[in-house]
């Protein structure tokens, strides 16, 4: 064609050069697609938990996306160095790719039931999986990975294309800068823009919709000794979804002298919502959560819950769920005579509850001190014993109400229980970096275990082999929960929690890839409840067995612990 000029490697070398034609390649690199073979295929490898087809779907086209980008990387340094194999060693690479790489696509596929198969039974679950699922997995992968791909080209078109705009009037390398950072400009803005603020601001409005509704069986309270009754101070419908069903599944004297034989009292449980009284019309945040701390302690006083034996203080997760196995066995062991209070600090659910971080630690830290500095008040012989409880982001908001780390903790409280923490979580951070040398990281010794200790299983409590004088502190953490283990640097670096001894749920065969492995257990998250108990984040009635060790009454014994494990489970 008149006019036209063949690209060759010096012209490709010239980065900011403009005067070729093509802007795009049509077909991608050699090692483009090797990498993203490799990365496709090391998906596929075992992670924390099974995953669903569509999960691993999706993991392998994201992993052979970033695998596309480094092969593209390592091709285009390849050829600015000049090493640039001959045409006939080109055409054999291609058909290597084309058969040993298409082969190992399928075959892993293939494969990867078995080691599915393997991570299913190592949770207790049916290792069969249905193969016609399966075989939906390369193909809904291959339509991912290619959009993905699209959505990266159309980002370098729009670069280059502005490269050429800008040409004429800058040096070549003033171009290619000025364009590349006008372009992350604009894929930054639109994924906090749009992706991140728009979506958010969406599924907060839908979340803010289900929290006016009632969940099926739950009805407003009578007893004054708990918020939304007549009596409350907090009307029923202000408590939002997650505090009626709080105060709703709130055990009664009755049914807890069904269970101990004993006298027992209806427990307090104090809870304020979103929507509670005064807080609506404030527009300052930090105001805002000291009003509804200074409601919760109101109400909490209302009801009598400063008269109880034990007062627990709970961290709830982002929709201000408080888990009921967390919450019961307290009321249980102490006849009724217990209180327990909560405060909602967002709507929204706990799948996005990690961008609400910051709201989980100011709300944690407003409700704890409001508590705690009225509970200080009162004579100390005759006040309750106060604890703390949380679990996932509800541990992190706890925790971030002791800045002054365990001893501070073990100073003013009586005992803690921080179920499924995040890896943000500062104090298991500080414990798990001191613990003792040659205790494994998802089951840490700390200070000989005189105040702290971890567990996913019962015998867990007995390790160290030592005195453990009250406040006692324990965290449960199980070792395949992605929601523990989850974090960034997963992507460079090996986690600790894969050498050495590992937890008895963690696949023997997961190994760590850079880049795969942070994308395989992001995926675990969503599959993180779809397992049995004692796995993923799922800590069933572990929590009877943590609290009957944190302040187990007088003349309490194992042997109650196993019965009111057995009757809970029992319960709807």
């Amino acid at each position: 064609m008149a006019g036209a000029r063949r690209v060759t490697a010096c012209d490709e070398g010239r980065w900011w050069a403009v005067g070729e034609q093509r802007i795009v390649r049509r077909t991608p690199s050699w090692s483009a697609l090797v990498g993203a073979v490799l990365f496709y295929c090391l998906s596929f490898t075992p992670s924390l938990l099974p995953r669903p087809w569509l999960l691993q779907a999706t993991a392998g086209a994201i992993t052979a996306f970033f695998g596309y980008g480094l092969g593209a990387f390592f091709g285009l340094v390849a050829r600015r160095c000049g090493l640039l194999p001959s045409p006939a060693v080109r055409r054999a690479g291609w058909w290597l790719l084309a058969g040993v790489g298409g082969g190992a696509v399928v075959a892993i596929t293939a494969w990867s039931v078995r080691w599915q198969g393997d991570a299913r039974r190592a949770v207790g679950l049916d290792p069969r999986i249905g193969w016609w699922q399966w075989t939906l997995v390369l193909p809904v992968a291959l339509l991912l990975g290619a959009l993905l791909v699209l959505a990266a080209r159309a980002v370098r078109l729009g670069t280059r294309t502005l490269r050429r705009i800008l040409a004429p009037a800058v040096p070549g390398w003033a171009a290619a800068a000025g364009a590349a950072a006008l372009a992350a400009v604009l894929v930054v803005g639109f994924v906090q823009g749009f992706l991140l603020r728009g979506l958010l601001g969406l599924a907060e409005r839908g979340a803010a919709l289900t929290d006016r509704s009632t969940g099926p069986g739950i009805v407003r309270p009578e007893l004054p000794t708990l918020s939304g009754s007549p009596d409350s101070y907090e009307s029923w419908d202000s408590l939002g979804a997650k505090g009626r069903d709080f105060v709703g599944q709130a055990p009664t004297a009755a049914r807890i002298s069904g269970f101990t034989g004993r006298p027992a009292k209806d427990p307090v449980r104090a809870y304020v919502g979103l929507r509670s009284g005064e807080g609506i019309g404030l527009t300052d945040p930090e105001r805002v959560l000291q009003e509804r701390a200074r409601r919760a302690v109101a109400e909490l006083d209302r009801a009598g819950g400063f008269q109880r034996k034990v007062l627990v203080v709970l961290g709830t997760t982002g929709s201000g769920w408080v888990n009921e196995r967390i919450a019961q066995p307290p009321e249980y062991l102490y006849d009724g005579d217990s209180a327990e209070v909560a405060f909602q600090y967002s709507y929204l659910p706990s799948w996005i509850s990690f961008l609400t971080e910051g709201k989980a630690s100011e709300a944690g830290r407003a409700l704890y001190d409001a508590v705690h500095a009225h509970w200080s008040q009162l004579p100390a012989d005759s006040r309750p014993r106060l604890l703390v409880a949380g679990e996932s982001l509800g541990s992190y908001a706890v925790e971030r109400a002791f800045p002054g780390g365990v001893d501070q903790l073990t100073a003013e409280t009586g005992g803690a229980l921080l179920v499924g923490p995040t890896p943000d979580n500062p104090l298991r951070k500080t414990i798990t970096d001191g613990r003792a040398p040659g205790s494994p990281v998802w089951r840490p010794v700390y200070q000989d275990g005189r105040t702290v200790r971890f567990a996913q299983q019962t015998s867990d409590f007995a390790i160290p082999d030592a005195p453990w004088p009250q406040p006692r502190v324990v965290y449960l953490q199980n070792g395949s929960d992605p929601v523990v283990w989850w974090q960034p640097a997963l992507i460079w670096s090996r986690p600790a929690w894969l050498n050495g001894q590992r937890a008895h749920d963690v696949p023997p065969t997961m190994r760590w890839y850079p880049v795969v492995t942070f994308w395989q257990v992001t995926c675990d998250l969503a599959a993180s409840e779809a397992v049995p108990e004692g796995h993923g984040h799922r800590y069933g009635l572990m929590p009877v067995e943590a609290w009957s060790r944190i302040v187990p009454p007088d003349g309490w014994t194992p042997q109650d612990t196993e019965r009111l494990v057995a009757y809970l489970r029992e319960q709807p």
